[in-house]
């Protein structure tokens, strides 16, 4: 049983003042399995010779409420008033909002905020389109795109059930790079119907973030809109995981001291982000990669692909990884890997199988909740071990990456997001570990590390000055014209 913060409860109880059995409450809570995170009185809420505290509680999931408020009720001088899910308590409402720059309480405020003032700054900006960034809320602001198909670990659940998931996102921006992001969640799942809503809202954003949107429509989706879009879009499924990924895996090599040109690497999962992180590999010099799906291992020799049902997104998978034509489940070709990328689920590899590996294996298995393989069950065959949870070390996590490369981004006033750019990026949040802190259990920072987002801005920055698509005048503080594209 495994307590969360995701299943906090506050429980409000009435005590009796003159023997408050605080103690036994505790202990009551304790021996129900429940975590104590504190404890508050609540002045005057109760009546003569009462007291009313509230206790924040821990737990593992809403049945374990059940157990600890039964707990608390059954201690003697006790009596349980109320309780609050906290998490649903904090979406109350929705968690977002938008707040003025600037005050509204003169005619003058008004007539510069609003009409007649403000019909100057839309005529420039009809001139130049490209003073949008300089003018409006465009230059800080990105759409957090989603249709709801593809939320992770609760599958295709709709636009509306989506929208806590893109709120959080939104938040993510706003508290570790100063982003304004906006949830927009689509009422459709056709391709076309996206790409087009996208693109009718673009003048308002400098930059898309899609989300949650279930492959293989999310390629097409990325792509074309990348070719119509002067702003830059940027799928975190697949490039934040690719990005935080490639950044493990600078520090991983740093320890094991592995060349990364003779790195051997099994992908297990070609969803999104198995994709995304082959691609990134491929470009960071990595040439020996086998990857896996339901069906073992991908090649050109597989019948799938000669029969022409594989996709065609797996078939330039086949097409440009497993030179040795191997096939197999994993437990059968990752012989003689260095490193294991698990995007996929629970017990897809077998922990004794990964003594077949090479010396200083590296292992990152990012399903969630659960991983493909246990930590504890890993270590005895590995040098270094990644996930994606929070309650083990070197956890990689988006949030390392989106946060910085959009700041980067937009600070650069880019119209793209290259591949140079996520590698730079990548190079920024493994350089926020020093080599006096570099460590096994320490390959990659802190998602609160607030080094993180500034250092990834930066090197995003710097290699979009390199490909010369930065079009911010760094002088004069404004932006190259705008190239109207075709729709």
């Amino acid at each position: 049983m495994v307590v969360s913060a995701q299943y906090s409860v506050t429980i409000r109880v009435e005590l009796d003042a003159r023997q408050e059995p605080l103690g036994k409450l505790t202990a009551a809570i304790a021996e129900a399995g429940g975590q104590l995170q504190g404890v508050d009185l609540v002045p005057g809420a109760g009546p003569e010779g009462k007291r009313v505290r509230e206790f924040t509680i821990d737990a593992s999931d809403r049945d374990h409420w059940e157990r600890i408020l039964r707990a608390i009720g059954s201690t003697r001088g006790a009596r349980v008033l109320d309780y609050v899910d906290r998490t649903m308590q904090m979406h109350r409402g929705g968690k977002i909002d938008m707040h003025n720059k600037y005050p509204v309480k003169t005619r003058d405020d008004l007539s510069m905020a609003y009409t007649p003032g403000v019909a100057r700054v839309c005529m420039d900006i009809h001139a130049d389109r490209a003073k949008a960034f300089e003018y409006t809320i465009k230059k800080n602001t990105v759409a957090v795109v989603s249709d709801g198909s593809a939320v992770l670990g609760l599958g295709n659940i709709g636009p509306e059930a989506a929208m806590p998931v893109m709120e959080g996102k939104c938040m993510l921006f706003k508290e570790f790079a100063g982003v304004d992001a906006f949830p927009i969640c689509l009422d459709t799942q056709d391709s076309e119907e996206i790409i087009r809503a996208v693109e009718l809202m673009a003048p308002t954003f400098g930059g898309v973030n899609l989300e949650d949107i279930s492959a293989p429509r999310c390629f097409e989706i990325e792509e074309r809109l990348k070719e119509r879009l002067d702003i830059p879009v940027f799928h975190d499924d697949q490039h934040g995981t690719a990005v935080v990924t490639m950044a493990a895996l600078f520090n991983a090599l740093k320890i094991t001291g592995k060349p990364i040109e003779e790195v051997r690497a099994l992908v297990v999962g070609l969803g999104a982000a198995g994709v995304a992180v082959t691609k990134m590999m491929l470009e960071a010099g990595i040439r020996q990669i086998i990857g896996a799906d339901r069906k073992g291992a991908l090649s050109t020799e597989r019948e799938d692909y000669a029969s022409g049902e594989m996709n065609s997104t797996k078939r330039w998978y086949a097409e440009n990884s497993n030179p040795e034509h191997i096939h197999g489940q994993p437990d059968d070709v990752i012989e003689g890997m260095d490193l294991f990328i698990g995007l996929s689920g629970p017990g897809i590899i077998q922990a004794d199988s990964l003594a077949k590996m090479n010396d200083d294996a590296m292992v990152f298995a990012m399903a969630n909740p659960t991983p493909e393989v246990m930590p504890e069950e890993a270590s005895p065959h590995v040098r270094i071990m990644a996930t994606g949870r929070s309650d083990y070390p070197n956890q990689i996590n988006n949030v390392l990456a989106f946060p910085g490369i959009f700041r980067g981004a937009l600070d650069a006033g880019a119209a793209q997001i290259t591949e140079a750019m996520k590698l730079a990026a990548a190079r920024g949040i493994a350089e926020t570990v020093s080599d006096d802190d570099l460590a096994e259990d320490y390959i990659i920072p802190s998602v609160f590390n607030r080094e993180v987002a500034p250092k990834v801005a930066q090197a995003v920055i710097e290699e979009a000055r390199r490909d010369g698509i930065a079009r911010l005048n760094e002088e004069t503080g404004t932006f190259a014209p705008v190239e109207v594209k075709a729709t």
